[in-house]
């Protein structure tokens, strides 16, 4: 039985309801993070974020190519549009620039987790190492020929006019 209720929505109040749903993932993200943070510490929250975005990542990318219906190898164009529709894509500032044919990068301006761990004044979350296994295996499954590398991010911070920063580059097959 479809939901009716969703169904009287109108585009305004369905966006609204979006940005909610994102809301509540992503503090139930930090919520269960948080909880193995405190009882068994940062070491031990990180393995578990790690074995969840290996699992969760791919999951994302594959609902979200079908739902663009994009090609096998949709290319950077693809994944640019990818990372518009990901969970947290409408809560953080982000900008996607296209340096040339072969490289893009994702630079996270402003960051919802970073900015609810400050506010708890907690240390910021190390993410980079768990960044490189979501952002790679997301590019990975939107395209097998995209490559991912860190520019910037916590705790390895190289540009401070961003959180965090990833270059996607394709890799031609021939």
């Amino acid at each position: 039985m479809k939901n009716e209720y969703l169904q009287s929505l109108t585009t305004e109040e369905l966006i609204r309801l979006i940005e909610d749903y994102s809301k509540n993932w992503l503090a139930m993200d930090g919520v269960w993070f948080q909880s193995v943070e405190r009882k068994h510490g940062m070491d031990e929250a990180m393995y578990h974020d790690s074995e969840a975005w290996k699992r969760f990542t791919v999951i994302e990318a594959k609902r979200i190519k079908r739902f663009l219906n994009m090609p096998e190898h949709p290319g950077l164009k693809g994944l640019a549009s990818a990372l518009q529709l990901r969970f947290y894509a409408n809560l953080n500032e982000a900008d996607i620039l296209i340096e040339d044919e072969e490289t893009l990068v994702y630079r996270t301006r402003e960051c919802r987790v970073q900015q609810a761990r400050a506010r708890k004044q907690l240390p910021y979350h190390p993410c980079k190492s768990v960044g490189e296994i979501e952002y790679a295996g997301f590019a990975r499954t939107i395209d097998d020929r995209i490559t991912c590398e860190c520019i910037s991010c916590f705790p390895e911070v190289t540009d401070p006019t961003c959180c965090c920063a990833w270059r996607f580059r394709i890799e031609r097959k021939e």
